[in-house]
């Protein structure tokens, strides 16, 4: 499919054919795209978990979930056949940056604007969601609440030191309802864009 159009069709599918499986031929595919995504110092601090089998997804939900009566949201997202955890790797960075031709031995955190660690695995996912726009696949990207990270992570045998950035959910897609934020309508390039400044400096 043309570029332009996949990122143009691309949009977050909350309710999936359960009968229909994705295969790990198509998830690693997917993957090796998410694995050409930039990093800062070509770190690769990332990780990916894939829960493709039925008591995998079913334990994760049961760790993120409050109440026994699922939503709309939930009974949709539930019928995901795969669910890709997204995690990233602090230490990697600093580690990287802590060599000779980087130089910044402390390691400190404060020397970085933004934790990069999180933004490029964020920018591997979204290869993920292109790409699955690309293969005819349908996905949604999504948080895990604060409350239920260390959960996940001691429910799945994550590392201490990795983060859970957001999940994938990843299948042939469902008629589903849009969300209701759509009705704000998409922000025009003439609200986003500026060139050269955007304010005279003050005196």
């Amino acid at each position: 499919m043309e570029f332009n159009r996949v990122v143009r069709s691309r949009r977050m599918v909350r309710n999936y054919d359960p009968d229909r499986p994705v295969s790990r031929e198509t998830i690693e595919q997917l993957l090796d795209l998410a694995i050409r995504a930039p990093s800062a110092g070509f770190s690769q601090g990332w990780h990916f978990l894939v829960l493709d089998e039925a008591a995998d997804r079913d334990r994760f939900w049961r760790l993120t979930t409050d109440s026994d009566e699922p939503d709309s949201w939930l009974r949709g997202m539930q019928t995901a056949p795969v669910l890709i955890l997204a995690l990233s790797d602090k230490d990697a960075y600093l580690d990287r940056y802590a060599q000779p031709d980087k130089g910044w031995t402390d390691r400190d955190e404060a020397r970085w604007p933004v934790p990069y660690w999180d933004i490029d695995t964020g920018m591997a996912s979204l290869l993920v969601l292109l790409g699955a726009v690309d293969l005819g696949l349908a996905s949604c990207f999504f948080g895990v609440p604060p409350a239920h990270q260390d959960a996940v992570k001691h429910g799945f045998g994550i590392p201490e030191r990795l983060r859970i950035v957001g999940v994938v959910s990843l299948g042939y897609g469902l008629p589903d309802q849009k969300s209701p934020s759509l009705k704000r309508g998409r922000r025009v390039l003439d609200q986003v864009l500026s060139y050269g400044r955007m304010a005279e400096p003050a005196d």
